[in-house]
């Protein structure tokens, strides 16, 4: 089947190539019996994706079930997958057949499987690799076959490292991974899934479909949507009631949805909840960057040191500024005209200053020389983050657009910053 007639037949809308990437791969791997474990975000519809995988297999006329593994009750799941016998605990006043007995033939879907016991994972092992598995409370091994499609959204290989998911069973289950992308990584879909949902709701109600104007449809295609697919239905039919009129602006949109002006810009992440590699590697970053700013202390005290010590010519450098001169002319200038320091004079007289001649620095004047002070730098992010736009808007001249676009940001980000640190334009 094509990639065109499948997304017409399972309701599928965008043209994005991670999208189409996925569907292909789900279209090769349907007519196998491979395990597959399909990874996205919540609300990017993995469970489509598992039910176009069967109806496009051999086993399309047998039953399909999804499970969601963490709605299951700890205790009882073992008997809801695989069944249980009669008396096996309290409350088992009778035999039960579990989902893989009375799905034999068909397709099991396992959504959000990194919930799923430890124990339980135990027994789905078994049966992949040998298609048997014992009910609770039984000593009989029963046979079966079924097709084990499983689906998460959270990252496996870190439960692995906690200990709370199995890896033999994660690489039984990877067979043939899908990625299936979240609604940000496929902005060009945004708004088509946006006029679908409108044009849904309109018809079920029997109402005029909204639609957004260009502004509004920027606002929608720069939100990172964390519900994915289902929080943009959800945001279709609050506008379809609330909406004044059929066209909506950016205004009226953002009047309804105003959250939808969050951005991720840089911040303090929650240290509890980072990774151990994600810190150290930022600590080493700050260790470098103070201890780089020590050595350059350590340099310019030992510059001062040496010049105060050793009587050294030290060119007047913002005079050469304002002379348009260089330091390379000035000490050509020294080497066919060398001055013999006289350090008796003060160290700034107004001969000195309407001369050329170089200035010097004695061990008699050292105390009318500045001493250098050790400041301490501030490397917070915050700092950083409105010294930096600081100087995107000096260098592009307070012109926001300008300097937005080299930040990286929107320009309505900027302006809320600007406003957020206070920032003399």
């Amino acid at each position: 089947m094509t990639l065109q007639g499948v997304k017409q037949r399972f309701g599928i809308i965008g043209r994005s190539e991670v999208l189409d990437r996925a569907l292909s791969t789900a279209i090769r791997v349907s007519n196998t019996d491979l395990s597959v474990l399909i990874q996205g975000e919540s609300g990017v519809g993995k469970e489509v994706f598992s039910k176009i995988i069967h109806e496009l297999s051999k086993r399309k006329h047998n039953k399909f079930i999804a499970i969601n593994c963490g709605a299951i009750p700890e205790g009882t799941i073992n008997s809801e997958l695989f069944g249980h016998e009669r008396g096996a605990f309290t409350g088992a006043s009778s035999d039960r057949s579990g989902y893989f007995e009375t799905v034999d033939g068909g397709t099991i879907f396992l959504d959000e499987i990194g919930e799923m016991p430890l124990d339980t994972q135990a027994y789905l092992l078994r049966v992949l690799e040998s298609g048997e598995f014992i009910k609770v409370g039984s000593s009989k091994t029963i046979k079966t076959d079924v097709r084990v499609i499983a689906a998460t959204n959270a990252g496996l290989t870190e439960q692995i490292r906690k200990g709370k998911f199995r890896e033999d069973l994660y690489y039984r289950l990877n067979t043939v991974p899908i990625k299936v992308p979240a609604l940000h990584e496929r902005r060009e879909d945004i708004y088509m899934l946006f006029r679908k949902f409108a044009i849904d709701f309109a018809e079920k109600y029997r109402s005029e479909s909204v639609a957004l104007d260009e502004r509004a449809q920027l606002v929608i295609e720069n939100y990172r949507w964390p519900g994915n697919v289902r929080e943009l239905k959800n945001l279709v039919e609050q506008l379809s009631v609330l909406a004044d009129q059929a066209l909506i602006d950016a205004e009226a949109l953002l009047n309804i949805a105003p959250h939808l002006l969050k951005r991720n810009l840089p911040s303090i992440p929650d240290r509890s909840s980072e990774s151990d590699s994600g810190f150290q590697e930022r600590e080493l970053l700050f260790k470098f960057l103070l201890e780089m700013k020590t050595d350059l202390n350590d340099l310019k005290s030992l510059v001062y040191e040496l010049i105060n010590t050793n009587d050294l010519n030290v060119p007047d450098m913002q005079r050469l500024a304002k002379g348009g001169g260089s330091l390379d002319q000035y000490m050509r200038q020294e080497n066919d005209a060398p001055v013999q320091p006289n350090i008796n004079k003060p160290f700034y007289t107004e001969e000195i200053e309407n001369s050329n001649r170089p200035i010097i620095l004695s061990s008699e004047n050292r105390s009318d020389y500045d001493q250098t002070e050790v400041v301490e730098e501030n490397l917070s992010l915050e700092a950083m983050e409105k010294d930096m736009i600081g100087k995107a808007l000096k260098k592009h001249r307070g012109r926001r657009k300008d300097a937005a676009e080299e930040l990286g940001i929107s320009e309505r980000t900027l302006y809320r910053k600007i406003k957020q640190y206070e920032i003399d334009e």
